[in-house]
């Protein structure tokens, strides 16, 4: 199978200068996928530096969805943007897949406007993989839905299930919703009444998490609504960020530590290594009727190509089918 994914080349902070080379890294590593580079033909001929693919298409787009840019300006007025172009391939079925770095509201917006939802799904839920200390864990909503009802919690319990089933070949991923507390009587009546919904389910429900929790990788599947979703996100982002920058501050304030630093070298880099959040680039918008990947606005080739291989994993192991498969347990719910 032959996994066709288009590429928004012009959106994020670095636009071709970024996606092309990691477009060309992607078709090396995968043998089974194409690529379809979407945006100014000029300015992606310019990053491949004439260097052909036979299974690389360039698709020309003429307009650019900025970053600040209003999600419903950019769905009324830039109908060729390159965001909306590579949808639009996914709608057509040219292409499997669509990955952007561009606005995430855009993104959100045109992807919603051209793909429509699955069928007993409400609304699209943004999805990403985060480092634990067993492994990683899959966590929604990260943005997409600052407020939700139980009914949207339990949809996004049943959709990450699905694509963690998928993806990893797990039967039963566990599930729990994130709360301020483990007990049944902790939370907001939204989230007390998601975890009633998710006890009879049929999923694999271990419960309340607490944030820290997210982290001891206490389940494999991680429920929240978008704002709560996002502030752990961001929070968790300024966390790892200071902790760097203390560290490098402490190995560098004098000789004695400089040289302390070279010598534990090789454990900094592996550890850096498995908590570098590029290689957990690209969070899936479930829920659907197509596979559209978003990738961190900053990212560089080496994180925007996981994003690639994040897309082509979710087409090969049909994870749209898998979530259609589970919906009849919302209207037993």
């Amino acid at each position: 199978m032959t996994v066709t994914v288009a590429i928004d080349c012009m959106g994020g902070d670095h636009g071709p200068v970024v996606t092309v080379p990691a477009a060309l890294d992607f078709l090396h590593k995968r043998e089974d996928a194409e690529v379809i580079l979407v945006g100014d033909e000029k300015s992606i001929r310019q990053y491949l530096k004439g260097v052909g693919h036979p299974r690389l298409r360039i698709r020309h787009a003429s307009e650019v969805v900025g970053m600040d840019e209003s999600p419903a300006l950019a769905i009324r007025n830039k109908k060729d943007s390159s965001m909306r172009v590579a949808i639009d391939l996914v709608k057509s079925g040219e292409a499997d897949a669509c990955v952007s770095a561009g606005n995430t509201g855009a993104l959100m917006a045109i992807s919603r406007f051209v793909l429509k939802m699955l069928p007993g799904i409400e609304r699209p839920a943004i999805c990403a993989v985060l480092p634990t200390m067993s492994g990683h864990v899959h966590v929604l909503d990260l943005g997409a839905n600052v407020d939700c009802s139980h009914e949207h919690l339990l949809q996004f319990g049943i959709m990450g299930a699905s694509l963690v089933g998928a993806v990893e070949h797990k039967d039963r991923p566990s599930v729990g919703i994130l709360n301020i507390g483990e007990e049944d009587i902790k939370g907001n009546e939204v989230v007390k009444l998601a975890a009633e919904q998710l006890k009879t389910s049929g999923l694999n429900f271990v419960g309340n998490i607490e944030g820290d929790g997210i982290y001891k990788g206490e389940a494999d599947v991680v429920v929240c609504d978008g704002f709560v979703g996002n502030v752990a996100l961001k929070t968790s982002e300024g966390l790892a960020q200071m902790l760097a920058t203390f560290l490098r501050e402490e190995f560098g304030r004098n000789l004695l530590t400089r040289v302390a630093g070279l010598l534990a070298l090789p454990i900094l880099k592996h550890f850096k290594q498995r908590v570098d959040h590029r290689r957990y680039n690209g969070a899936c918008l479930l829920g659907l009727k197509g596979v559209v990947v978003k990738s961190h606005g900053s990212a560089d080739a080496f994180a925007f190509c996981h994003a690639l291989e994040r897309a082509a994993d979710t087409v090969r192991n049909n994870v749209l089918t898998r979530i259609v498969e589970r919906i009849p347990v919302l209207e037993n719910a």
